[in-house]
């Protein structure tokens, strides 16, 4: 094949460490998925779980070891073996959201926000004008490079939009937030929401139960996927069964530290 019609090829033909809005499209279309979040700072650690089976990586810069330069090596690192990543950025700021998606994530995950308000101007930041204000620029991983402008117009559909439940005040407008255009999965942050419900760390307390039925019915009533954190596979497992979607099992470092810790004591015993 002559060069020029190598270069003509359509975007996605080849392999690649885009997304192309799969995951989206699974999330939207009510599968259940699970992920792990990765917070090491080593695209290795996250490489690991995708190997080991993840259905997504979240890569947390709000509290990972880490900053926006791991996605450079997390994204193609996890791709290799078909796993798409998300990015927990560190503030819903229009440069910070942008920075992640031009290198390539396959959705990113808004933290701390409390009203839908918030939550509609942080969406914007995940779309190019005239529908959001997203900078724009093609010589990045998102366009391939400059090889595929296209993708500026085709990104507003594959990128998914993860929104934090964190607070009480959110809880109250979750269905104001899930009724949100982007807003695809409303994910409990459970440390958080317990604080802020003053039961720290207690997911069995009345108003923190009560608080995950209100967020999974706004959910489903949208048509929109409902997500948490859990700590391992028996919890994760209990939470799918309940109708939770989108759910996330540890961390990279919290599952090497559970699997050292018990390897140490059955050795020690």
């Amino acid at each position: 094949m002559s060069q020029t019609g190598h270069d003509q090829q359509p975007a996605g033909d080849r392999q690649d460490p885009l997304d192309h809005g799969r995951l989206r499209r699974r999330v939207m279309a009510g599968e259940a998925t699970l992920g792990v979040f990765v917070g090491g700072a080593s695209a290795v650690t996250g490489e690991v779980c995708a190997a080991a089976g993840a259905d997504w990586l979240l890569l947390d810069l709000e509290h990972g070891a880490g900053g926006e330069e791991q996605a450079r090596g997390l994204i193609p690192a996890a791709a290799a073996y078909d796993v798409p990543t998300l990015v927990r950025v560190e503030s819903a700021a229009r440069i910070r959201i942008g920075r992640v998606l031009d290198l390539g994530a396959a959705g990113v995950m808004l933290p701390r926000l409390d009203s839908a308000a918030e939550v509609a101007e942080a969406l914007a930041h995940l779309r190019y004008p005239p529908a959001g204000d997203r900078g724009v620029a093609t010589y990045n991983r998102a366009c391939r490079f400059g090889l595929d402008p296209a993708a500026l117009d085709r990104a507003a559909g594959e990128i998914l939009g993860v929104v934090q439940i964190e607070s009480a005040a959110a809880v109250k407008q979750a269905d104001e937030i899930a009724s949100l255009d982007g807003a695809d999965v409303l994910f409990v942050g459970p440390r958080d929401l317990s604080h802020d419900l003053g039961v720290p760390g207690d997911v069995t307390a009345p108003s923190f139960v009560a608080a995950l039925d209100e967020v999974r019915r706004a959910a489903r009533e949208h048509g929109k996927a409902c997500g948490l954190l859990v700590a391992d596979g028996a919890a994760a497992a209990a939470r799918q069964a309940e109708g939770w979607t989108f759910v996330a099992i540890g961390s990279d470092t919290t599952l090497l530290a559970t699997a050292v810790a018990a390897n140490l004591a059955q050795a020690r015993a």
